[in-house]
């Protein structure tokens, strides 16, 4: 029996925990109420895994800068955060995932998947003209099964800070007041000058999880994307019904990721997959 190309299970019928065979790892498999194996964070056959990553460390974060929609790399540390979300979604399927059109979401995203123990080859879609489309083909089946596609969206970048990229959050809180700057970036409907409201950045982010996204959890697809803090407080927003009210207080912390299984239409929150050496992480506060 397959998982989505993944792997094989293995075990005799009489069996009340099969084994997951994933390059080399074997990885528990456990067994449902009606005899049905499955892998250990996912329930029945029609069930989809969602993990959300927001990127690791940005050299702005690391200096204290608004970022937004300027194109910032990792540090040293984000690369060490990415690596790290990688060993936490090593033993949960992939089969695509989403980046935003930033090199903090894409590098995160390509670093976290050299963790995974499939060791499928990330293969970044070029479809933006028929020429890119023609260019970036694979030619052989075999090499098509052992990678991912990779499908980066400008929908998905961060917020759009205006006047405030670029700029250091601590002087501008001097310069504007505190409670100024926290509207600017908490609140859901005002926006900072020449830039977007967090109201602004779901039209963009959850539209595209809708129609891009959500249909290939359907399909029963498993789905990775890795983004920023405000595109991925947009999606958390819809996926777990919070008002705006309660999503000024989401807290989303850097490479941790989250994971949720869709279901029957419906998505249910199960928290952040482990590390090697503690029993759980929060990927947000409140």
């Amino acid at each position: 029996m397959t998982d989505g190309g993944f792997g094989w299970f293995t075990g005799g019928t009489g069996s009340s925990c099969f084994s997951w065979v994933c390059r080399g790892f074997v990885l528990p498999v456990v067994m449902s109420a009606n005899g049905e194996q499955r892998l250990p964070y996912l329930g029945a056959d029609d069930e989809s895994a969602l993990i959300l990553i927001r990127h690791g460390e940005s050299m702005w974060n690391e200096k204290n800068l608004f970022t937004g929609c300027v194109d910032v790399p990792l540090t040293k540390k984000g690369v060490e955060e990415a690596i790290e979300a990688g060993k936490r979604i090593s033993r949960i399927p992939i089969d695509i995932i989403y980046t935003s059109g930033l090199v903090r979401s894409q590098m995160t995203a390509m670093l976290a998947l050299t963790q995974h123990c499939c060791k499928k080859v990330p293969i970044v879609m070029h479809n933006e003209t028929e020429q890119a489309r023609l260019w970036s083909q694979i030619y052989s089946e075999d090499t098509k099964k052992e990678a991912i596609p990779v499908v980066q969206a400008w929908q998905l970048n961060e917020r759009m800070y205006g006047d405030l990229q670029g700029l250091n959050k601590q002087e501008t809180a001097e310069n504007y007041g505190k409670d100024q700057v926290h509207r600017w970036r908490r609140s859901y409907e005002v926006r900072p000058p020449n830039g977007e409201s967090l109201e602004m950045c779901l039209q963009r982010a959850v539209t595209f999880f809708k129609e891009h996204i959500e249909p290939k959890l359907l399909t029963g697809k498993h789905v990775m994307v890795v983004a920023h803090a405000n595109s991925l407080r947009s999606i958390i927003m819809y996926l777990d019904k919070l008002t705006p009210q309660e999503v000024i207080n989401l807290e989303l912390s850097t490479g941790i990721p989250m994971l949720y299984i869709y279901e029957a239409g419906e998505f249910t929150r199960r928290g952040s997959p482990s590390g090697p050496t503690e029993a759980s992480v929060y990927a947000y506060t409140w």
